[in-house]
């Protein structure tokens, strides 16, 4: 949120690309919570102001172009992944929130989902 937050001070209208379940397997991640379900939390973020499914990496150039998007913004641990993209927009790579790590997020919940032994 605090990073969306951050990505809408840079422009006006904020879109967001949500990875679908469907792609989510094909980069070999598990979703935990379904797609339809997360566009919903992220709609639901006051400074998003839309949303639209990822199905897959080649899309971003159409999606820059359909959507009219001025500014494209990721966090910096994708550096210079998407500077191709520069062709289209302005690519901006910003810093992850201190103290907020999904990784780790996920890392704390395996261990609870092991230590209970429950299977998902």
């Amino acid at each position: 949120m605090r990073l969306l937050q951050r990505v809408k001070n840079l422009g006006d209208y904020l879109t967001v690309a949500i990875s679908t379940d469907e792609f989510n397997a094909i980069k070999g991640k598990k979703t935990l919570i379904p797609y339809e379900q997360r566009r919903e939390i992220v709609e639901n973020i006051k400074c998003v102001d839309q949303v639209i499914p990822e199905t897959c990496w080649e899309q971003k150039a159409t999606d820059i172009k359909t959507y009219d998007i001025d500014i494209f913004a990721m966090g910096n641990d994708w550096e210079c992944k998407f500077d191709f993209l520069g062709d289209y927009c302005e690519v901006v790579y910003l810093p992850r929130t201190d103290d907020i790590s999904s990784t780790e997020i996920k890392k704390q919940m395996d261990a609870f989902l092991k230590e209970y032994s429950i299977e998902l």
